[in-house]
């Protein structure tokens, strides 16, 4: 389950990490470690079907979505631009390191799922470079510059608690930052954000509802469980903190966070 195109990802993050979150937001931030390491783990159940996301550095693998290689520990992908960020910032840390003679090719095939240049050494150099803690670092500041920070950021700007939160972070690792907001603004047509006066649960049944929407305009994402057996069960208990335990399905498979 990957992601759409997010070429502007960059400048809307540090635009957004910039911003003061509204005062509306109330009650437990996502920022929270202990916090920020369940919503990895439930990333990862649905990303990986494990929720030991630090096992995930060196997986890679092409799940014939039409992005290319997906790999890492939230999938970033040859074809939508994010797998070339990892390496061009692990090139600056680290040069010569393994995965540099590839950067020519993954500019090349940057936007589309071909693998011309990459095959047939790069995944086990991508495997090879997980072994690094330098490039463990890098995948885990991309993710949070390109994605969790400025979800968690925005939601916070809506006065929306950890799940919701969550469900934006969620929504950016599967469509991008881009594709976050295309669901959030349907939403908020529908009913506005708690920063707007609007009821919390209304406005996350509103944006689940969208964003399962969006899942469905690829056969990619066919699978909604990741929503409607998990960020959508927590809505009806009304656990707007992801407070423990938490229990949900994805696939099919059970997951518990205790």
């Amino acid at each position: 389950m990957k992601r759409s195109s997010r070429y502007a990802v960059i400048a809307v993050a540090a635009a957004l990490m910039s911003a003061v979150a509204s005062p509306a937001f109330a009650g437990t931030s996502l920022d929270d470690p202990v916090q920020k390491d369940h919503a990895m783990q439930i990333v990862s159940s649905a990303e990986n079907s494990s929720l030991d996301w630090r096992a995930q550095f060196g997986y890679i693998e092409d799940i014939h979505d039409g992005r290319g290689y997906t790999a890492g520990i939230i999938g970033f992908t040859s074809g939508t631009h994010d797998m070339l960020e990892v390496v061009q910032r692990y090139t600056e840390r680290s040069p010569g390191n393994v995965l540099a003679p590839y950067l020519p090719a993954l500019r090349a095939v940057d936007g589309t799922d071909s693998h011309e240049g990459l095959d047939p050494g790069f995944p086990d150099a991508w495997r090879q470079a997980a072994s690094d803690q330098t490039f463990r670092d890098v995948q885990e500041d991309e993710r949070d510059r390109s994605y969790f920070n400025p979800a968690v950021s925005l939601a916070e700007q809506d006065g929306l608690r950890a799940l919701g939160q969550f469900a934006y972070y969620d929504a950016a690792v599967v469509h991008g930052y881009e594709g976050l907001q295309s669901i959030r603004s349907r939403a908020i047509a529908r009913t506005g954000t708690p920063a707007q006066g609007g009821d919390e649960t209304a406005y996350l049944d509103a944006f689940l509802d969208e964003r399962v929407i969006e899942m469905k305009k690829e056969a990619a994402h066919d699978d909604t469980s990741r929503i409607d057996t998990a960020q959508r069960v927590w809505l009806r208990q009304g656990n707007f903190d992801l407070a423990t335990p938490l229990r949900w399905h994805v696939y099919g498979q059970a997951f518990e966070i205790s």
